[in-house]
């Protein structure tokens, strides 16, 4: 096998066996799941971005100039939409996340995003714009200069012109400050419930049994494969935020799916600890065709009158490498399947071939997901 194939294999071992190595260690319960009822709330909002350097919504966009019109008429500004020609405006959407346990006066970050045909929001000011829950009601009010990580720029009227990353889209640091506050009153439940982020049976059994072990009685039970159900011991009542913290620092060790990742674009490939194989056989060969043209001139005899001929000659080679057969016995692991399709000089992307069929034949056990 060639050097760099060598060197791909031993970037796809090294990566293996690192996955392995933390795998098998124990993760925090803060981790791995959530308090049900302790999460962030998304938030939007409508605004207009002024200060464009002529980069912004084109004449067509007609509800960027009735949304100018209605900011100037609050103002006390009377103005006549239709002869009203803006370049240096753009109409956007303004995203943010109202974390949990906000508070009135804290700042967040929120993203700006053209809502028009603006070329750029490069150099933009971001007039004040409230921000919406889900309920309708405004939590936050947003306003600033924007920052945007790209720019496009141009010969004036037409001609060649440059964009590097995405212009349309920027971020306000602390942009927004909160203005309402969503209230979650922990200290008066006497249940915590602990939501898995990946819901398993045995993660959720372990983290129930660990829980109980530690607290030394029977204050947790499992509802389901998502959530652990956590009685508030009688000394902790009235201080559930201080019992959370100690359920947050326990460990536990979570249980996986057997499952390979395949990326096909980039040839990467990330196997889990579980992967079993069942006993089968494999072998991987290439085999190389290659055919040439090749064209021979014949001149004419010297003082005869005749054209040079000209001939062409096919050649077909056909070269088959060397393999041999690989057998994987019952049970093999992660490293016995690196092991084997090296030793069958497989590069990451023959690997990805050669598991799909592995799968096909029914004889690894495990998924497969392809990104």
């Amino acid at each position: 096998m060639s050097a760099p194939g060598t060197l791909r294999n031993a970037v796809f071992v090294a990566i293996s066996v690192s996955l392995l190595a933390m795998s098998a260690h124990a993760a925090r319960i803060k981790d791995l799941a959530d308090v049900r009822g302790v999460r962030a709330n998304q938030l939007i909002g409508y605004g207009v971005v002024v200060g464009l350097n002529g980069t912004g919504d084109s004449d067509k966009t007609r509800f960027t100039i009735q949304s100018v019109v209605s900011m100037l008429s609050r103002m006390g500004i009377r103005v006549d939409a239709q002869g009203l020609k803006l370049k240096n405006v753009a109409a956007v959407v303004v995203t943010g996340e109202l974390p949990a346990f906000a508070r009135v006066g804290n700042h967040i970050d929120v993203t700006v995003s053209s809502l028009g045909d603006s070329k750029s929001l490069t150099g933009g000011t971001l007039v004040v714009t409230p921000l919406r829950g889900h309920d309708g009601q405004i939590y936050a009010m947003s306003q600033g200069p924007i920052s945007v990580g790209g720019f496009s720029v141009g010969a004036a009227g037409g001609g060649a012109s440059e964009t590097r990353n995405h212009p349309t889209v920027a971020r306000i640091p602390d942009g927004a400050m909160i203005e309402r506050e969503l209230r979650v009153d922990l200290n008066s439940r006497d249940r915590v419930t602990l939501q898995i982020r990946d819901a398993d049976f045995t993660t959720a059994a372990r983290m129930a049994k660990t829980i109980n072990l530690n607290l030394g009685g029977p204050f947790a039970t499992t509802e389901d494969p998502g959530s652990v159900d956590v009685q508030v011991p009688p000394p902790y009542t009235g201080r559930v935020v201080d019992f959370v913290s100690i359920l947050e620092r326990l460990e536990v060790t979570p249980d996986t799916v057997a499952k390979i990742i395949v990326n096909e674009r980039t040839g990467t490939i990330i196997m889990g600890l579980d992967v079993k194989i069942a006993p089968i056989a494999v072998a991987h060969g290439n085999l190389t065709v290659s055919i040439r043209k090749t064209e021979t001139a014949t001149p004419a005899a010297p003082l005869t009158p005749g054209d040079t001929v000209v001939t062409e000659a096919t050649t077909l080679d056909v070269k088959e490498d060397k393999v041999s057969l690989v057998e994987l016995d019952e049970g093999a692991t992660l490293q016995d399947v690196v092991e084997g399709l090296n030793r069958l000089g497989a590069t990451p992307r023959d690997m990805i071939t050669i598991l799909q069929a592995i799968k096909r034949a029914g004889a690894l056990r495990a998924d497969i997901e392809v990104m």
